[in-house]
């Protein structure tokens, strides 16, 4: 019998493991699978993924110093910056649009949209994604 309630014990402690595991592993997927699913997209209407594309990314913060601050960090990165206030912009009404010409691989776009994130986070604002530029289709 105690054998038998071992057994038990160890199977729901690798049960409950295997849960945590798989939703902290989706949680993660689900960024990356969003940037992933667009570039599919994209590439499916037409736009060539070994062609250099324009790609906005757009940054929320909550000051115009900020914004200012996270747009001249940019430039210093080969981005072109244009900061703007957002009349319905609540706690972040400031953006700041960063463009850069880019071929569009999920590894890539990952990469710069973690840049974003990291830059959002230590100024207080929030990373809002990516579009391709004026004239790409939107999927």
């Amino acid at each position: 019998m105690d054998w038998f309630v071992l057994f038990l014990v160890a199977g729901a402690g690798i049960a409950i493991w295997r849960i945590v595991y798989q939703v902290r592993r989706a949680s993660q997927r689900r960024e990356d699978d969003w940037d992933a699913k667009l570039i599919e997209r994209l590439r499916r209407s037409g736009v060539d993924p070994f062609s250099p594309v324009e790609v906005d990314f757009f940054v929320a913060l909550p000051t115009r110093a900020s914004a200012n601050a996270v747009a001249a960090k940019l430039r210093t990165e080969g981005f072109a910056t244009d900061v703007r206030e957002l009349p319905d912009g609540g706690e972040q009404p400031w953006s700041v649009y960063a463009m850069r010409s880019m071929q569009l691989n999920a590894n890539g776009v990952r990469e710069v949209s973690n840049r974003m994130r990291a830059l959002a986070a230590e100024t207080g604002g929030r990373y809002d994604g990516w579009a391709p530029g004026p004239g790409k289709p939107v999927a």
